[in-house]
């Protein structure tokens, strides 16, 4: 058992040192996001991407709204479903279509860009019964490129000009991603080696359990069909 065993009483007074705690990061991240909407904004050049229906400039993914936020999917080209990347689609499963209406009722768009071929990026989104947008950058200018996926970014429109306002990679997406923040709530949190845990707490390679049986885990809502 990894914790100490101890009286109501003392819980209590346990969990009200770690409230305190818990209500400093709120407030520190309160004035993190403030910072963040003040950071300044540099203006994008012309640039188009394909969608479903061809190609298309970067105002039209706005959809009329006035922000955009673009994931970058990872994208394995030619390459089956189970295949693609389990970090990417751990990302966007939780990006529902409850999610993203939310986000339009605040004038935000939320889409996807890949660098993969436009049919190919389709066909994995419904296979997974997504309904976000999602636009290929294969032919696109370096500006939209990313190392190799999972990249987070925002952009503002005005009547003719569309600025990034911010970007964030690595462990910046995991806002994307409430399995991780549910589970550093548990004792065990997400068992992962680099985590200060208890010592009789199983811990594997991070990441590494965002796949079972060949497949990223999502894709067992879909299917359950084996791979080899």
């Amino acid at each position: 058992m990894p914790n100490r065993i101890v009286s109501r009483t003392e819980w209590n007074e346990a969990r009200a040192e770690l409230l305190a705690r818990e209500k400093e990061q709120t407030h520190a991240s309160d004035a993190l996001a403030a910072a963040r909407r003040r950071l300044p904004m540099t203006p994008m050049e012309p640039v188009t991407v394909i969608g479903a229906n061809g190609s298309v400039g970067l105002q039209e993914v706005f959809e009329g709204r006035r922000l955009l936020i673009v994931y970058h999917f990872m994208w394995k080209n030619g390459k089956p479903h189970h295949q693609q990347c389990e970090g990417c689609t751990h990302s966007q499963a939780a990006m529902t279509a409850a999610v993203c209406a939310y986000l339009a009722e605040r004038d935000v768009t939320y889409a996807v860009f890949s660098s993969g071929p436009i049919d190919e990026i389709l066909a994995y989104r419904d296979f997974m019964g997504w309904t976000m947008p999602w636009y290929s950058t294969a032919d696109s200018p370096d500006v939209l490129a990313t190392r190799n996926g999972g990249d987070l970014r925002c952009y503002l429109r005005t009547d003719d000009q569309v600025f990034q306002t911010y970007e964030t990679k690595w462990r910046g997406i995991e806002a994307m991603m409430p399995s991780l923040q549910l589970l550093d709530l548990t004792a065990d949190g997400r068992q992962e080696t680099w985590e200060d845990s208890p010592a009789d707490v199983p811990l594997a390679k991070a990441g590494s359990w965002w796949r079972r049986a060949g497949r990223p885990i999502a894709q067992w809502t879909r299917t359950d069909e084996a791979v080899d």
